[in-house]
């Protein structure tokens, strides 16, 4: 299955890294986030709250989390999500 990304071009949802352009991956996921519902986004303070938590943290790497493999930038915007490596984003 594929999905058209912001030039019109197909991407595959099974391929590999390796085998997707990296702008054009990372544009589509940044697009994802700018489409994320704001009804499922955590409030935009408490977003870069928690992005200042990953920034600081060892476990920050290209944007990933080392312990789960998501993508912060991604992950911190849920309302429900939480920190994999414990209680990092508690208040």
């Amino acid at each position: 299955m594929s999905v058209s990304g912001g030039s019109g071009a197909k991407i595959c949802r099974r391929c590999l890294l390796n085998e997707l352009n990296e702008d054009e991956y990372f544009r589509s996921l940044k697009e994802y986030i700018a489409a994320y519902p704001e009804d499922k986004r955590c409030s935009g303070e408490e977003y870069e709250r928690r992005l200042k938590v990953c920034q600081s943290c060892d476990r920050l790497t290209n944007g990933m989390c080392a312990v789960c493999g998501c993508y912060v930038e991604l992950r911190a915007l849920k309302i429900k999500a939480d920190c994999p490596e414990g209680n990092k984003w508690e208040r």
